[in-house]
């Protein structure tokens, strides 16, 4: 099994081969060679790799979101989420009835606190989303509380 730093070595060195641009089509062209660090990490069986495709549209088809009622353009909300215990197998719910369950939407807030989380450690070096940051732990800390 090849390690992360070996991924992002070869991940740099495509990068590199491209301007420092690294786009998914060379990725895969550079994997495609069975000598390449990366062959193992992908899925080279067609129908195999067909069934995934199909299951990743799938999962942008539920993605869907509406505008809800009093709503603006702005204000769009999915009709399905997927709640953490549910994507072992890979499942969504109606955000409907999610929110009108007291353990889901529960279990949605602490979805909602994990990903503010990663969003923050995503762009902690950005200074500019300081207050941002600080908002966020400001409600974290208040939700928590009710949890």
């Amino acid at each position: 099994m090849i390690s992360d730093q070996e991924i992002i070595a070869e991940l740099n060195r495509i990068a590199s081969r491209h301007g420092g641009l690294l786009k998914p089509e060379d990725v895969v062209h550079a994997a495609a060679s069975d000598k390449s660090p990366l062959h193992s990490r992908f899925d080279w069986e067609d129908t195999e790799a067909a069934r995934k495709w199909r299951l990743h549209q799938a999962r942008n088809l539920i993605r869907v979101t509406v505008s809800y009622i009093g709503g603006n353009k702005e204000d769009l909300v999915r009709v399905f989420v997927s709640l953490t215990p549910d994507r072992e197998d890979g499942g969504y719910r109606s955000t409907v009835a999610v929110l009108s369950d007291p353990g889901y939407r529960k279990q949605l807030l602490a979805d909602a606190l994990s990903e503010m989380k990663c969003f923050e450690q995503k762009y902690a070096a950005l200074r500019e989303l300081v207050e941002v940051f600080k908002a966020m732990r400001e409600s974290a800390g208040r939700l928590k509380k009710i949890m």
